[in-house]
């Protein structure tokens, strides 16, 4: 893999840390099968950016895998936090002129930015993660199932909890993010209908900040751990790693999201039961590999469990006395004998 090398780029509105991805240009220069491509991908990153062990690291796996395959070059602009809607816009235009294509933006919090940059370049290919609003001729949609992922790890806490009552932390109050929530409470009831679950999101919108503030996500679990419960899930990408540490001082589990997060926490691993795997790197991929065949994917690209776009993860092994039971509500939910809520 190469590495990357930073670079400060400046627009209209706002400063916008970029980070470069040079490619070679030869096939026996290195990279994969050594499969030569003139394709330049731009990716914009959510709140977080590469190396928040969640939801924008799996985007990057995603490009990272499409980088060693096909050889494409790439771009990598992170978004700051309290930004306003301009930057993010700016962002996308930014490199549609400076001629990437496609371009991929992480996170719904650039619908309305696609939505207004997509149509002043008909020639350029967009894709959002998360996101269904945005649509046109030249964009692409990639949704997942949070609520089918967050129901097997939901009835993960509620198997393995000895106090019958676990915890939901939130990042940002958004549809998207309640996805997650009634997918786990839905989970959580099925194995223990009586099981008690505590609920908070650690901010409101238009403030995002909760998907990038370790510490509101530490205070939120603590106070859910204080109050008895023995295991909290969180949907808060890189607040998470408080919720790590609150369960770490606890002594109670926590489930990580997005991410097989037992394998980026570092010291704190052994906290994390399971986590809810959301496959962003595989829609990114797929999307790119389609690009690169000439088969550019336009409208919605849905990722649930019958695609492999969402699941569970097992590594430390926390949950292999019970993986029997969950891969069963898999397959039920699989064949729609169990159908699972999108709202709390």
């Amino acid at each position: 893999m190469r590495q990357l090398t930073r670079i400060a780029v400046f627009v209209a509105s706002a400063t916008v840390v970029l980070a470069g991805c040079a490619q070679p240009e030869t096939a026996d220069s290195g990279g994969g099968e050594g499969v030569a491509s003139d394709v330049q991908v731009g990716l914009a990153y959510d709140v977080g950016g590469r190396g928040d062990q969640s939801f924008n690291d799996a985007a990057a796996r995603g490009l990272d895998r499409a980088i060693d395959e096909f050889g494409v070059d790439s771009e990598e602009a992170e978004a700051t936090d309290g930004e306003p809607e301009s930057a993010r816009e700016d962002r996308l235009i930014q490199l549609a002129d400076a001629g990437f294509d496609p371009i991929i933006a992480v996170g719904f919090a650039y619908s309305e930015s696609v939505a207004k940059v997509a149509p002043q370049y008909p020639e350029v290919s967009f894709a959002i993660v998360d996101d269904a609003v945005a649509t046109g001729d030249n964009i692409a949609n990639l949704l997942f199932a949070e609520e089918q992922g967050s129901f097997l790890v939901g009835a993960a806490a509620a198997m393995k909890s000895k106090a019958d009552h676990i915890g939901f932390v939130g990042g940002v109050e958004v549809p998207l993010i309640q996805k997650f929530e009634a997918g786990f409470i839905a989970g959580a009831q099925e194995v223990n209908p009586d099981i008690r679950v505590d609920t908070t999101y650690l901010t409101q919108p238009p403030d995002f900040s909760g998907f990038g503030d370790p510490a509101k996500g530490k205070t939120a679990a603590a106070g859910m751990f204080d109050s008895g419960a023995d295991v909290v899930y969180h949907a808060a990408g890189g607040s998470g790693s408080g919720v790590f540490q609150a369960a770490n001082a606890a002594k109670g589990w926590a489930i990580g999201v997005d991410s097989d997060q037992y394998q980026t926490a570092g010291p704190l691993r052994d906290v994390v039961l399971t986590s809810m795997l959301k496959k962003v790197d595989v829609a990114v991929y797929d999307y790119i590999k389609a690009y690169v065949d000439g088969k550019p994917l336009t409208g919605e690209q849905i990722y649930d469990l019958e695609a492999n776009g969402v699941d569970y993860s097992t590594s430390g092994g926390f949950v292999d006395d019970i993986s029997g039971q969950l891969d069963d509500y898999k397959q039920q939910i699989i064949s729609g004998e169990i159908k699972v809520p999108s709202t709390p």
